[in-house]
């Protein structure tokens, strides 16, 4: 029986816990640099304890940038088989996390195998579970209720929820004083914004965070404070809304802390480009440091069947910019459920902009595999350039599929490679081309 509740009590109480030496050692990094940072709420470790096949990651400031992967059933969507095969592409391409975003019927039948199958860590909002899971129709749904799917969520072995507790009174009020283009596109925040609408109430997520933190604390659920005011088009971004509801994230940030729940703070959305790295440093100011997870940013709108394209853009510049943790955007982005296709391009994208923001950042060993590739390509050595990309298959695949006359260049440069070229000059060799059959 350890002695201690959550990854952030043990590290304000200067103990090094198992999942801290697992994430040093995934890191490179010197365990006592991790306990400190979590100590500190720069970085967390989100590790339910009844989350017993998980691989702990972490995530934060001097860290890998990680990405999570976004699945689930719909009504229109029920094919549960799909959904894990989905899981098993998210986990052969290196996802450290999976979000089970499920808002149809009685989701906990998938949300328990997904937890006992993965060792990537797991996300749920419990928002859009409340209905399905509690058979009621939005104005019925009470206070309580909402704090009753959070409790079943934790039990299970959810690692982290993203609850939209910033969007209170004062927020809205900033929301609907300054006018949008597309209102408010978070789903778990529409349906609140709705439900405090209809219901004259306050939030029951901020009126009653104490309650929540204790759910969370006990379980050692980490909490991502969800940003239901985040800008849907580029339009929006920056806006007072946003800006209000982030004041309140802060807030809610050091209230969560106290309590030794970690914390992650979550960001847009749709921005463009010139105001990417702005937001991020203004994020982590205002929330004092805490762990950044964002959704894109999408840097256009126009983009509808390329928006892994568009996010990927905005969320290198982000994450070299600040922020610890991407949300994967597939082709079908706005247009429906993604299929396996779609989730794989999503991921293969994500991971291009966390690894290459990763190199700018300067993350201990992140040029590595690139240096690697790079000799690889010195020596014309192609099973070792596959063995090397984010996609082998993909990558041997194109070789493959116009092959070269001559089996150590491609077929774009044939004998004129430069690089064959080279390498032969310095060797001492004559390069000719018109002899050579």
């Amino acid at each position: 029986m350890r002695e201690y509740k959550t990854q952030m009590e043990a590290a304000k109480n200067g103990v090094i816990t198992p999942e801290m030496e697992t994430v040093a050692k995934k890191e490179g990094i010197d365990p006592e640099t991790i306990r400190q940072s979590l100590a500190k709420g720069t970085v967390a470790i989100p590790c339910n304890v009844n989350h017993k096949s998980i691989s702990p990651e972490g995530i934060g400031m001097g860290l890998r940038t990680k990405i999570n992967v976004n699945l689930g059933i719909s009504g229109d969507c029920k094919n549960y088989d799909i959904e894990m095969q989905k899981v098993d592409l998210a986990l052969k391409f290196g996802a450290e996390s999976i979000m089970d975003l499920s808002n149809y019927g009685k989701t906990n039948t998938f949300r328990q195998k997904l937890i006992q199958r993965s060792p990537a860590m797991i996300g749920t909002v419990p928002m859009y579970d409340a209905i399905g899971y509690l058979d009621k129709d939005l104005l019925e749904i009470t206070a309580e209720d909402f704090l009753e799917v959070i409790d079943a969520h934790a039990k299970e072995g959810v690692d982290f929820m993203t609850i939209h507790a910033g969007i209170n009174r004062r927020a809205i009020e900033a929301f609907r004083r300054d006018k949008r283009r597309m209102n408010i596109v978070s789903r778990g925040g529409s349906l609140l914004f709705a439900w405090m609408m209809m219901t004259g109430n306050e939030n029951p997520f901020y009126e009653y965070y104490d309650k929540v933190l204790d759910i969370l604390h006990e379980y050692d659920v980490t909490i991502s404070l969800g940003d239901a005011l985040r800008p849907g088009c580029i339009d929006d971004s920056t806006d007072a809304g946003q800006i209000s509801e982030l004041v309140e994230l802060g807030y809610l940030t050091e209230r969560a802390w106290e309590k030794n729940v970690q914390v992650m703070v979550e960001g847009p959305g749709h921005m463009a480009l010139n105001e990417i790295e702005a937001n991020m440093k203004l994020q982590k100011r205002i929330c004092h440091n805490a762990p950044f997870y964002v959704l894109g940013p999408l840097v256009t709108d126009i983009a509808p069947g390329y928006d892994h394209i568009t996010s990927a853009i905005g969320g290198a510049i982000a994450a070299a910019s600040g922020a610890d943790f991407l949300c994967y955007v597939t082709p079908a982005e706005h247009l429906r459920l993604p299929d396996i296709d779609d989730v794989k391009e999503g991921i293969i994208a994500s991971k291009i902009a966390a690894h290459a923001a990763d190199i700018a950042k300067g993350i201990p060993y992140a040029r590595e595999r690139d240096n690697a590739m790079s000799d690889a390509r010195h020596k014309l050595d192609w099973e070792r350039m596959f063995s090397l990309a984010i996609d082998p298959e993909k990558a041997q695949r194109y070789y493959e599929s116009l092959p070269p006359s001559e089996r150590h260049t491609c077929s774009m440069c044939g004998k004129m490679c430069a690089v064959r070229t080279t390498n032969m000059i310095l060797e001492g060799k004559e390069v000719t081309f018109c002899s050579e059959k």
